[in-house]
């Protein structure tokens, strides 16, 4: 920071800031440095993205900051003062960066005239990827006369609506919920995804894609095109007055590891070097108002974002001897004669924006569960004509190519079939009745599940809870010394905790969050806040591997207050069990760590039980922890999250708080998706080996893994290797965990054992074999085991043979290689984790009905019993069976996709209130443009049967111009149409039914 902010201060000084337009920097963390010093001396700053890719490697994965530099790039060249600097990482700049003429852009103007195909051909050339819903820049969706984009560099998207081929409107329109606004506007400016190519460059670069060999999963622009571009220029000395940093020159033997399509190295080391500064110091005041009272006679600046951040300060704005600058720059420096300090902490980098709407919720083949007629085989919808009414069905099969057609107003009847990833579906026989069975089964232990839960609640609630005093300046110390800042979400959940401790109520409360999201963080809060007030915690994990790991973190992390800590587990000696039972009893020990061994224990004051990974725990076992002291706090931790409706339903009832944000410092996982080859797998090994970090080898079969652990030590002789799987001791286990963590050895070969629990922050590559047989939660649970500290992971999803796997499988590893959301592959892991969390809640003891039924009807119906036993009996669901012969679905002239009409259809069957329905239809036309007349009677027939529904009507049914309606108590009223054509007997419909 000193020696930058030095050499180009004496630049400025000089009026010689012409003579640095690049300045090459160590990595990105630098050249945001570099880019606040940059803009802070009055210089227009443009940073590259830290690129470090090696020649040939498949681009997808880096297609972030590919898009970064596009978008850099672009700006910078259309930035015609001479005050700019470009700032660039060394490996970024090491390769020749696309030239000015790449970067054109084309507005679309109100009343334009639009040729579509000349249109999708540019944009196709400029590398925008077509898709059915834009959810993220860089996508472009053509649908009929509505045309949706989202240019690079655009937090939104353009929608135009097109009357023949002239521009009628343009909206912008918010890619979460794909809703538009209200206000149109004159014209918006698209420019490249890619590189603004012609149709000649584009097939050239194709041309020599197609005779590579390389092991890119998909061979085409996306994910190799940078390497072959022809329209490259190098950034160096005989274009631009460039300087380099000390660092970035000591890292050049680290870039060059792989020279090849690289600058020639010798023009870094010719290109002037910016060297350590003389006169600046790097400072980081603990008392800012102390600091500035010492230094009182230099030059003082005060950066910072918000006026209000001063005042929290104590320093005066009015104050004529400071000079304050409110910008978000992070400068600490001070000299002879200058002091500059910034009040301001460092930016996280903005995430992208999750997709509200869950495409992709239903594939072909899929298994669903109907909630009566079982498991079945999702087999698409299809048009079907009954009394020469044309509508749509879904289509389930069962055992024996027995086939249900569901009306596709009733889709709401089925759900994915989502049981945990070991199981397999088994379809049920249509017309048997023993699903039926089953479920009432499955229903009756449910209710004594949802009874106990409520009966526990109740309990505990007429019971005085122990009063924690919270209100500590120990406890906010505590806070500080965590080396990292909490995340708003902790902040917002320590705060709960501590109201449920401080409330004089017995607190039952659970925290989710994902893995590494910092739950055990909150969790030591709770512990020292009890323990500060002089009674005990205990904490238990199902496992002694994870048991093992918490003890040692939590006596680094309480190390400073004298808390006795002890662990004790299965591999806890008879003496030292002993010593550590009559430590607890006596209240000699304040805190224990352990597993199951701790369901047997006597305290002395005990105040806190907190429960890690809930959910591998069975109700009894927990019943167990809550009984060893009656007025007892309960904290329960889980790695999956809840869904939101159980979530409501269970609230009722107990405390729920949720970590939905990564800590700061943590980076993405670099995810690629490869076929097998033994170059790859020693390619990976060896260079996680050369950054001195180890890898998890994930191998999910038990039966070849010694196999698989010869094989790769044939592919790389002299790596150390060692196997875990569910088989091996637990003691035997957690010898080879505490060993790979001590760095013994370099490769952790395992089943998907290691999914879930293990925090092992040197490991920081994963290999996952047949990756393809794999459900995606999973994939995506396994990529969380790595990138856990501040060094960047890698994933690598491995697939035997690419040509067998299907292409909806290469669609979600591709998903989940680009984190485009091109898919929803991250959206739809979630929603498949927090389907589970549900089940989680109720313990292992329960997979069995899980599996039977799965775990989308297995929450529902779990749901529904805690409401019918907590609100005094719950309403049963009802259904209409609608056979009005009229002709309405939503057509595929106006929605072209399936999944896209799928979600339509899904959404609307499950709206229980009109006005909803009205919500919906006007989206449509927002999304698609005006309904055609079968998606329109569609929209009504939704209308008609929730005023059905409402009205406890079973059945609606037509012939010729006579119309039947069923009451719940049989009773039928037949009513005449004007006519038999669709538009008399919808209307004759709704007003009998409005009247």
């Amino acid at each position: 920071m000193k020696n930058i902010y030095e050499f180009l201060k004496n630049l400025k000084d000089e009026k010689r800031t012409k003579e640095c337009q690049l300045l090459i920097v160590n990595d990105e963390k630098q050249a945001q440095i570099a880019s606040d010093i940059v803009a802070y001396l009055g210089l227009k700053p443009f940073v590259l993205s830290d690129f470090r890719a090696n020649f040939g490697d498949d681009l997808l994965s880096f297609s972030n900051e590919l898009q970064d530099i596009t978008k850099t790039l672009s700006s910078y060249y259309s930035y015609k003062k001479l005050d700019k600097i470009l700032i660039s990482p060394i490996r970024t700049i090491s390769y020749a960066l696309p030239k000015e003429k790449c970067f054109d852009s084309f507005t679309i103007n109100f009343a334009d005239t639009i040729k579509i195909d000349e249109l999708k051909s540019k944009l196709y050339n400029w590398g925008y990827y077509f898709v059915d819903i834009v959810t993220s820049e860089g996508e472009v969706s053509i649908r009929g006369d509505i045309i949706d984009i989202c240019p690079l560099g655009s937090d939104f998207g353009f929608r135009v609506s097109l009357f023949d081929d002239e521009v009628e409107s343009i909206r912008k329109f918010d890619i979460e919920d794909q809703k538009s606004t209200k206000d149109e506007i004159e014209f918006f400016t698209i420019n490249p995804a890619f590189l603004a190519l012609d149709e000649n460059s584009l097939s050239e670069i194709n041309e020599k894609i197609e005779n590579i060999s390389s092991d890119a999963f998909i061979k085409d622009i996306h994910s190799l095109g940078f390497w072959y571009l022809d329209e490259l220029g190098e950034y160096l000395p005989q274009n631009l007055s460039s300087f380099i940093t000390q660092d970035a020159l000591e890292e050049l033997d680290e870039v060059y590891v792989f020279e090849e399509k690289r600058i020639n190295k010798d023009k870094f080391l010719l290109t002037p070097q910016i060297y350590s500064s003389k006169n600046y110091q790097e400072i980081a005041p603990a008392n800012v108002k102390e600091f500035i009272s010492f230094h009182k006679e230099k030059k003082i600046t005060i950066i910072s974002g918000t006026e209000a951040k001063v005042k929290g300060y104590d320093l005066d704005l009015n104050d004529k001897k400071i000079k304050y600058v409110f910008e978000n720059y992070i400068l600490n420096l001070v000299s002879n004669d200058e002091v500059i300090i910034s009040l301001n902490k460092e930016i996280k980098k903005r995430r992208k924006k999750k997709v509200k709407l869950v495409l992709d919720e239903l594939q072909l083949n899929d298994y669903v569960v109907h909630e009566k007629h079982g498991i079945g085989q999702y087999k698409g919808i299809e048009p079907v004509t009954v009394m020469g009414a044309k509508r749509d069905f879904v289509i389930v099969m069962y055992a024996g190519d027995d086939k249900l057609l569901i009306p596709v107003e009733n889709i709401d009847l089925i759900d994915r079939y989502v049981a945990d990833g070991s199981s397999y579906a088994v379809v049920d026989k249509l017309g048997k009745g023993s699903f039926a069975k089953l479920k009432e089964k499955v229903k009756d232990r449910l209710f004594a599940i949802a009874n106990d839960i409520i009966k526990m609640a109740a309990a505990r609630e007429l019971v005085n809870g122990i009063k924690i005093n919270t209100d500590k300046k120990i406890l906010e110390d505590f806070q500080k010394s965590a080396g990292f800042d909490y995340t708003k979400d902790q902040k917002r959940s320590i705060k709960e905790i501590f109201a449920d401790l401080s409330s004089g109520r017995v607190m039952d409360r659970l925290l989710s969050g994902d893995v590494g999201f910092g739950k055990t963080e909150v969790a030591m809060n709770a512990m020292l806040a009890v323990i500060l007030d002089g009674f005990q915690a205990i904490f238990v994990c199902p496992t002694t591997l994870l048991a093992t790991q918490h003890y040692h973190s939590m006596q680094k992390r309480f190390s400073e207050f004298g808390i006795s800590i002890a662990k004790l587990d299965g591999k806890t000696s008879a003496k030292e069990k002993a010593h550590i039972k009559k430590g607890l009893a006596s209240g000699e020990i304040k805190l224990v760590i352990g597993t199951h061994s701790l369901l047997e224990i006597q305290t002395d004051n005990l105040a806190l039980v907190i429960i890690d990974e809930e959910h591998k725990f069975g109700v009894k076992q927990k019943e167990k922890l809550k009984h060893l002291r009656e007025d007892v706090h309960i904290f329960s931790m889980s790695a999956t999250p809840i869904p939101r409706t159980l979530n409501l339903a269970l609230s009722k009832l107990k405390g729920m708080s949720s970590l939905l944000t990564p800590p700061t410092e943590r980076l993405g996982v670099r995810t690629y998706v490869k076929e097998f080859s033994e170059k790859l797998i020693k390619e990976i090994i060896l260079r996680e080996k050369r950054r001195g970090g180890q890898l998890f080898y994930v191998h999910n079969n038990i039966a070849s893994i010694e196999v698989k652990k010869k094989d790769i030590e044939a592919i790389v002789p002299n790596i150390k290797i060692q196997v875990i799987h569910s088989q091996i001791k637990p003691a035997d286990a957690e010898k080879v965990i505490d060993a790979f963590e001590n760095k013994e050895f370099d490769i952790l070969l395992a089943t998907s054992i290691v999914e879930s629990g293990l925090h092992l922050p040197n490991a920081n590559s994963i290999i996952i074999d047949g990756a393809d047989r794999f459900g995606i939660a999973d994939l995506h649970q396994l990529r969380g085991r790595v990138g856990r500290s501040n060094k960047e992971g890698f994933c690598y999803y491995i697939v035997e043979d690419k040509k067998q796997i299907t292409p909806d499988a290469v669609k979600r590893l591709v998903a989940l290689e680009s984190n485009s959301y091109l898919g929803s592959g991250t959206a739809l892991a979630h929603q498949d984790l927090e389907i589970r969390g549900g089940g989680n809640i109720i313990g292992e003891d329960q997979s069995g009905h899980i599996k039977q039924i799965g775990y989308g009807l297995y929450l529902k119906m779990l749901e529904d019993a805690l409401a019918s036993l907590s609100e005094n009996g719950k309403i049963e669901k009802k259904s209409v069976d609608i056979k009005l012969a009229i002709s309405a679905y939503i057509s595929d002239d106006y929605i072209l996709e399936d999944r896209v009409r799928l979600e339509l259809y899904r959404r609307l069957s499950k709206v229980n209130d009109i006005q909803e329905v009205y919500v919906i239809e006007e989206e449509m036309e927002d999304r698609f443009g005006k309904l055609d007349i079968y998606t329109k009677q569609f929209i009504e027939l939704i209308i008609i049967k929730i005023l059905a529904l409402n009205l406890g009507i079973q059945n609606i049914s037509s012939y010729e111009m006579n119309i039947t309606f069923t009451k719940d108590d049989a009773t039928k009223e037949s009513i005449k149409s004007p006519s038999k054509d669709d538009d008399d007997i919808i209307a004759t419909t709704l007003r009998y039914l409005r009247k």
